[in-house]
């Protein structure tokens, strides 16, 4: 079970731009890790278009956001230019990360399968899980002022 203290589970997946992306090449940065369920979803948009106005404040803690969904890359890459969304979204899209960060629904609405989790995960510069939140319910969004907390604390290390 992934839990605060442990070493995040290292990935490489494509962006939004068809590159490949490796958690480790941000090795250095508080990253701010979050799995959505479904691009274009109310709750998605809105959680993530949050995030997008305020950047400024992750970019003032050196935290590096990035979104992962099963969704297509090429569903991210609209998603991203309609939503002028300004941090790299990742396609989980064969599910292989959602399952090593144990944040996929088996049964979904509308009978789809294997969608990720609503969650978030901040890994400190060194690599290790300093917060982590999987949320059962999708309507529901984490606590971005106790991220923002965390990440002041981490701030000075």
């Amino acid at each position: 079970m992934l839990e605060k203290g442990n070493k995040a589970p290292d990935f490489t997946l494509f962006n939004s731009g068809k590159e490949k992306v490796s958690l480790a090449d941000y090795r250095g940065k508080n990253i701010l890790l979050l799995f959505f369920p479904l691009a274009f979803t109310i709750v998605c948009t809105k959680e993530l278009c949050s995030i997008r106005d305020n950047i400024s404040t992750y970019n003032t803690f050196n935290a590096q956001v990035i979104g992962i969904s099963v969704d297509s890359l090429y569903t991210l890459a609209r998603f991203k230019e309609d939503q002028h969304l300004n941090f790299p979204l990742l396609s989980d899209f064969n599910k292989s990360v959602s399952e090593m960060y144990e944040t996929l629904y088996q049964d979904f609405s509308y009978e789809m399968k294997g969608v990720s989790k609503r969650s978030a995960f901040l890994i400190d510069k060194k690599g290790i899980l300093q917060y982590v939140t999987i949320l059962e319910n999708a309507s529901e969004m984490p606590d971005f002022n106790a991220i923002q907390s965390e990440l002041h604390r981490l701030k000075d290390d």
